[in-house]
């Protein structure tokens, strides 16, 4: 009997429209972000709103893209395309102490976050 795989702490959803420009964007950005930040511990889902509108309305997005944090609970949304990594790691509530410092530096001198 094969032992099932390690179910991931993290679990996003990304809502987009079609293969748009901005879409893809937005897809590769939290691909990076999770690859970087999460190592193997995410399942990333990735949902066409014109493919599946069903799902988009079940979960009452309005706008795309945007990002949902299922689990671990409590949800959080992010919308848009995912450029400023330690915002939306904040946003998300993935940030870890080395992410939350840096945001904090960069709020504090008034410095954009890259």
């Amino acid at each position: 009997m094969k032992a099932n795989p390690r179910m991931p702490n993290y679990i996003l959803h990304l809502y987009v429209t079609g293969r748009t420009p901005r879409s893809l964007h937005a897809a590769a950005n939290l691909r990076r972000l999770c690859e970087n930040h999460l190592g193997d511990d995410y399942e990333l889902v990735l949902i066409d709103v014109l493919a599946q509108p069903d799902l988009a309305e079940a979960a009452h997005i309005l706008a795309t893209p945007t990002t949902v944090r299922v689990a671990p609970p409590p949800a959080y949304r992010v919308i848009g395309d995912l450029s400023d990594t330690g915002k939306v790691m904040m946003a998300l509530g993935l940030d870890t102490a080395e992410t939350a410092e840096t945001a904090e530096t960069a709020i504090t001198s008034g410095k954009e976050l890259s």
